[in-house]
């Protein structure tokens, strides 16, 4: 259950019966401050501004209204007309029980599923996948995962980089050194094998003539360099596949719908672009002025279609891949989680795919960009000798460094599970550092803070799951035989209670703002709250009564079923022991 939106409903059910417009309807939150009740609403100061009349005075015609006998044990007004509402522990208490026992905790599934087209990751198929593609490939799983959590249809869609003319540079050196070897074994390095076959263009002008000719014949449908590009492509999705795994994300082969999906889409789009008045010539090439993002001096913003040589650029594909998840996916809403220095790129494909008839205005297109990470020097994360860093081996170094963490502090794990905790601490560690963060600001990489077990991080989050379980082992009870009616009476089980049954909440604006951080920062206050609780409330000391054990028991399963779905959402294991 969502208490905000069921608080609400009985606060604007109450506003109805005072005679207020329901249009005038309430903002409610959790309150922020001690002493100011557990939810907060201000929906008489607001519509006391629209009726002119005293807040105060419409705040006690709501008072007069308010039905919540039994939910909660007092409601006043408070300030110039707020409405603050305490509630009754014993209702915290039967609201948490057997929420652990559901699949989605308290989360209600969407009553309006919509489908959901998300792009994300989109690595270039030219090169090794780097860290400037982690934060798409995480913050774009995480979104999908909740979407999915409510009931949503999602289709991923990884729009890969395969196309154009660095291909024919590729296609060649690929077919000079297949001449001799494997293509497995010259495609082994990604990024080093692009380098060779950029210096061997730059150097060879006979070689960069034949790369020319690659492409168009690669554009054109040869039969051989089109399997010569199957090859190459097939041997780079392999390397992608296996980062998706060890980064425990959702894509999948069959959601790769690169550039060279649309090539045939892209002449055809233009012409009913001209066919509209909308593109014309203009030095050759073939342009679109949008008027609606104009400069503050008037001029229109340009978006190039077609080049001047016959050449389709980015706009153009993007375009037809709008089109195509308009009109044949059926999406309601279209997410793209690309980098925020992409934002003029992406407001002129939307306003023109609306303008255009490619996609229509009911749709919701949005670009979620993100900033970008940086090495404690405040500059792009970049190797020691100034080189762009494989997102392979950054993953590969998080497990060593995690790795010896776990050595450190359970020494008397087996080398099995050593190493199974290290690959979920290093890789959660590396995401949970990022999604942490506001998507829209850049952040510090620091391998000391993302690792520490303190803080806002991902050890300590799974840490505390593993801490929740050791009470169970200690207590000799299975979680799932947990079921005891849970009772709030101490302050300390009453924070953690409502802090559990903030969640719906939190999904719900997570999803609705494409901002994977409040959940972290949810999860982290939780574990926090959860940590307080387990201090001021024995569980398993000599002394406890049964029914209060029983009761915190319960609170203690229902808080690490939470934690664990809250950190799935994310994209991060739990493990029993660490």
């Amino acid at each position: 259950m969502n208490i905000r939106e069921f608080l609400a409903d009985k606060v604007q059910s109450a506003m109805q019966a005072a005679g207020i417009p329901s249009e005038l309807g309430p903002h409610l939150a959790p309150a922020k401050k001690a002493g100011f009740g557990d939810y907060q609403a201000n929906g008489a100061m607001a519509a006391a501004k629209a009726m002119r009349t005293n807040p105060r005075e419409l705040a006690a015609k709501i008072l007069d209204q308010l039905a919540l006998d039994g939910i909660a044990d007092k409601v006043e007004i408070a300030g110039p007309g707020f409405i603050n509402i305490h509630l009754a522990d014993a209702w915290l208490g039967r609201q948490l029980s057997g929420v652990a026992e559901q699949a989605t905790l308290s989360v209600e599934p969407t009553s309006a599923p919509q489908t959901v087209v998300v792009d994300y990751s989109s690595p270039n198929l030219a090169k090794e996948m780097h860290v400037g593609h982690l934060r798409s490939t995480i913050i774009g799983d995480a979104i999908v995962r909740a979407l999915e959590f409510v009931g949503h249809k999602v289709i991923r869609q990884n729009h890969v980089g395969d196309w154009g003319t660095q291909f024919g540079m590729l296609l060649a050196e690929l077919e000079s050194q297949t001449q001799a070897t494997d293509a497995e074994i010259a495609l082994r390095d990604l990024e080093a094998f692009y380098q060779q076959a950029k210096q061997h263009f730059d150097a060879d002008p006979e070689f960069a003539n034949t790369a020319r000719d690659y492409v168009v014949k690669l554009q054109s449908g040869d039969e051989k360099i089109l399997a010569l590009w199957n090859k190459f492509r097939e041997i780079s999705l392999s390397h992608g596949d296996e980062i998706y795994q060890k980064l425990n994300v959702t894509l999948s082969r069959e959601d790769v719908m690169g550039e060279s999906a649309y090539n045939d889409d892209l002449p055809v789009l233009v012409k009913a672009l001209e066919d509209q008045g909308l593109a014309v010539v203009d030095q050759g090439a073939k342009v679109v002025f949008l008027q609606e993002l104009a400069d503050k001096k008037g001029n229109p913003s340009p978006v190039i279609v077609q080049k001047q040589d016959g050449g389709y650029l980015y706009a153009t594909t993007d375009l037809a891949c709008l089109r195509y998840r308009a009109n044949t996916l059926n999406a309601d809403r279209l997410m793209y989680f690309i980098d925020q220095r992409q934002g003029l790129h992406m407001q002129q494909i939307f306003t023109l795919g609306v303008k255009a008839g490619f996609a229509s205005s009911d749709i919701s297109l949005e670009h979620h960009g993100f900033g970008t990470m940086n090495g404690e020097d405040g500059k792009p994360f970049k190797t020691r000798s100034g080189g762009t860093v494989k997102l392979a081996d950054l993953l590969d170094e998080a497990v060593e460094r995690a790795r010896a963490l776990i050595e450190t502090k359970n020494p008397e794990l087996s080398e099995q599970e050593k190493a199974a905790v290290a690959l979920k601490v290093g890789i959660g560690a590396v995401k949970y550092a990022d999604l942490s963060k506001t998507r829209t600001t850049d952040y510090i990489f620091s391998w000391d803070a993302m690792l520490a077990f303190e803080g806002n991080t991902a050890p300590y989050l799974q840490y505390a799951y593993t801490r929740i379980q050791s009470i169970f082992r200690k207590a000799g009870v299975e979680p799932s035989s947990l079921t005891a009616q849970i009772s709030v009476e101490a302050e300390q089980e009453r924070h953690l209670a409502l802090k559990l049954l903030q969640f719906p909440e939190v999904v719900e604006l997570m999803i609705k703002e494409a901002f994977p951080h409040v959940l972290c920062t949810y999860l982290f206050e939780l574990a926090s709250a959860f940590m307080t609780f387990y201090e001021a409330c024995p569980i398993l000391k000599d002394g406890v009564e049964e029914p209060v054990k029983a009761s915190r028991l319960h609170l203690a399963r229902t808080t690490g079923e939470h934690i664990k779905q809250g950190l799935v959402l994310l994209g991060i294991d739990v493990m029993d022991r660490m």
